[in-house]
């Protein structure tokens, strides 16, 4: 009896090993700020002081890094000095400088292409100036600058972790030609309406593939829609998106969106956590928060003041309040899909409000009081991913 309970036990033990042996590794979780401007502004005098070291003068990275972050996200133009004169800030070799800065501290990289010669979101995605215009040309043209970049990165010894193809693409890219409306209801006209920006992400994807066979280590791509919140447009968006067959769920890794407090009082936690859980059961891929924000002042100053869809206060603690949620809604997805939360633009001295109606959403308070020089004094909120 005694030998027979023994060997009983240690069937158990072998097995509960086995299962402890087998179990999955925990996903990395990205926590991340995008500073492609940081370069920009460090040119034109701008400093950072970390109040929690006596004032000391630090690199921004630093003293966000010491706050949590493991990722940096950057953003890429195709070629700024063709629209409008501007300066070649966001250009291929910017991005690639400030990649290898940041890869040299031990941060991954998170590249984020807007495939136009300046911003491109839901409003605007302009075709970058010296590209073709029609479907066939564009795809052609995409797929060799997608290859050709990511092969540059390579080559400078930077290793992307997370490449986004187009930056919140919820009505496509590069218009006319890429343009869509997903709020088309009828599944047969919405697959119809997204055909030809099928055809040009397929072929940005394939550009991909070019550079991995030339040697770059595969990043985990992305596509990237705002209103991270609304599962109704990701529902309609990504079944278009593969209606015709030309691009299938094979073609991106992991799902990015936008979730801002004050761009619509339906952006709560709640609906948020909805549209990723319903994403996850769907199609089993991680999905991130890759832009969010919280003002510390919104007082009416120039716009009249939001709705928010949360209700903290405007403050650096509510900035603390509001990424502490969203980083519990994202930890929470459900069989553990949820992969990064990242800040937008959280050091940009000179443009505080963030394309927001409030005036200030940055983790850093400013001194303007030296024409030649602006200081950033660190909030209590750059330690929010720790």
């Amino acid at each position: 009896m005694l030998f027979s309970f023994l060997s009983s036990l240690v069937v158990l033990l072998s097995l509960n090993t086995s299962l402890v042996a087998a179990a999955p590794k925990s996903r990395f979780f990205y926590q991340g700020h995008d500073l492609s401007s940081l370069s920009l502004l460090e040119q034109t005098g701008s400093i950072y002081k970390d109040t929690s070291k006596g004032n000391q003068t630090r690199p921004a990275e630093d003293i966000l890094g010491k706050g949590g972050m493991n990722t940096v996200r950057l953003r890429l133009w195709v070629n700024p000095q063709d629209f409008q004169d501007q300066p070649t800030d966001f250009n291929l070799q910017y991005t690639i400088n400030l990649a290898k800065r940041f890869q040299s501290k031990g941060y991954k990289i998170y590249l984020d292409y807007h495939f136009s010669d300046t911003w491109a979101d839901p409003t605007k995605q302009y075709i970058p100036a010296a590209w073709p215009k029609t479907v066939s040309g564009l795809s052609k043209t995409i797929r060799s600058y997608v290859s050709s970049s990511l092969q540059s990165f390579h080559k400078a010894g930077v290793t992307l972790s997370i490449v986004s193809l187009g930056n919140e693409i919820r009505n496509g890219m590069l218009w006319p030609a890429g343009r869509v409306d997903p709020t088309i209801w009828s599944p047969s006209a919405r697959t119809a309406n997204f055909t030809d920006l099928a055809k040009i992400y397929k072929s940005a994807r394939l550009g991909v593939n070019d550079a991995v066979s030339a040697g770059l280590k595969k990043p985990s791509v992305m596509i990237h829609i705002d209103n991270g919140w609304d599962i109704d447009l990701q529902s309609n968006w990504f079944s278009g998106l593969t209606g015709s067959g030309t691009v299938t769920t094979a073609d991106w890794d992991v799902f990015g969106f936008s979730f801002y407090p004050f761009y619509g009082s339906e952006a709560t936690y709640s609906n948020l956590q909805n549209s990723l859980d319903t994403l996850a059961y769907r199609y089993n891929k991680p999905l991130m928060v890759v832009e969010t924000d919280w003002p510390v002042v919104c007082d009416g100053k120039y716009n009249p003041i939001p709705e928010f869809s949360e209700p903290y206060p405007v403050s650096v603690q509510g900035q603390d309040e509001w990424v502490s949620g969203t980083l519990n809604v994202v930890k929470n997805v459900v069989n553990g899909l949820g992969a990064g939360v990242f800040y937008w633009e959280p050091a940009w001295l000179n443009n505080t409000g963030l394309g927001s109606a409030c005036e200030d959403a940055i983790l850093f308070s400013q001194d303007f009081s030296n024409p030649k020089q602006t200081v950033g004094y660190s909030r209590q909120s750059v330690n929010m991913f720790r």
